[in-house]
């Protein structure tokens, strides 16, 4: 997981380095190890077509994701605040993506995760 955040932090937010190790409390020379490391495990999965997990402890997230099952629509929400209907079409077909988001690393031929 901290592999991740290095990659959202830095590739998704555009991070620099420092401010990205300051956000996860960590040093930069520690997230510079992460990010490399995601970074690797990333260009891994894509090049070689292999499948790239995100898994790892238990998570405490802000925010969540919730997609509809019926119609397809996003919506960022609080983590702990959930969405019981789908606002655009009524639907109780919600699923809490970060929930299913807290897998992690490249399946490596040959090794079951």
């Amino acid at each position: 997981m901290d592999e991740y955040e290095a990659v959202r932090l830095a590739d998704h937010e555009g991070y620099e380095h420092l401010a990205a190790s300051q956000r996860m409390r960590i040093s930069r020379s520690t997230f510079t190890r992460l990010i490399a490391a995601a970074r690797g495990k990333v260009a891994e999965a894509l090049i070689d077509g292999k499948e790239l997990l995100v898994e790892g402890g238990n998570v405490d997230f802000i925010q969540t994701l919730h997609l509809c099952r019926e119609c397809g629509e996003t919506r960022r929400r609080p983590a702990r605040k959930r969405m019981e209907r789908c606002p655009d079409c009524g639907s109780p077909n919600v699923e809490d993506l970060a929930h299913e988001s807290e897998r992690g690393s490249v399946r490596r031929e040959g090794r079951q995760p």
